[in-house]
């Protein structure tokens, strides 16, 4: 009889405490969602944008003295593609720009001059190391421009005027930087040689190239 009732009283308590265990919140922690990192930045693609700043100089050869040192601003459109592989991004980059780099002179006789650069075009390979969404980089390749030289002699009544394209070269560097997955901005420092010719005729003859140098900023949209 004692042992009946011992049984039942540990059945009763053993119920019990299930039920109090039923009633208890479920401390089971819910897993961690799995971590996706973020999508890695590629510079790979064709890209266009605009571009302006400053451009200062110097006429070489005669025209240093007939000349000086032109300066103004210039502003344009560029386009071009980048091709990344690991952190080496290479690729080829063309710009125009309309030019306003001028100077005057009053030389003695007197003799007034004005030199200026009316367009400036490049065609450039680049070579750069990307940091994610940094980009330094180094460029080199084909330069172009449109010079424009005048020239009046008072005493012997003479005027002349050219206005030629002259071929040459550029080289320079720059950092550019992707703001979302499309657009960039950057900026760069270009040093373009352009060719001498040969200008007016005797006795104003003389012979000028132009060395330009373009600090500029621009922004491009990738596609």
């Amino acid at each position: 009889m004692k042992r009946a009732l011992l049984v039942g009283v540990a059945l009763s308590v053993l119920g019990a405490v299930h039920v109090m265990a039923a009633d208890l919140p479920n401390r089971r922690v819910a897993p961690a969602p799995a971590y996706i990192p973020p999508p890695v930045f590629s510079w790979t693609g064709f890209y266009a944008g605009v571009n302006g700043g400053g451009v200062f100089g110097d006429f070489t050869k005669g025209g240093k003295n007939a000349f000086g040192s032109p300066s103004g601003g210039l502003v344009g459109a560029t386009a071009g593609y980048n091709q990344q592989s690991g952190n080496i991004v290479v690729g080829v980059e063309g710009d125009i720009d309309w030019a306003d780099a001028s100077n005057k002179k009053t030389l003695t006789g007197p003799v007034y001059t004005k030199g200026q650069l009316e367009a400036l075009g490049t065609v450039r390979g680049r070579l750069g190391y990307a940091i994610d969404r940094v980009l330094l980089f180094g460029t080199a390749g084909y330069a172009g421009g449109e010079v424009k030289t005048s020239l009046t002699d008072v005493p012997n009544g003479l005027g002349f005027s050219d206005s030629s394209y002259r071929n040459g070269w550029v080289a320079g560097a720059g950092v550019e930087y992707a703001f979302t997955n499309n657009i960039s901005a950057k900026a760069e420092y270009l040093y373009s040689q352009l060719e001498s010719k040969t200008l007016f005729s005797a006795p104003d003859t003389t012979k000028a190239g132009i060395n330009i140098s373009t600090v500029r900023a621009g922004v491009n949209y990738k596609f």
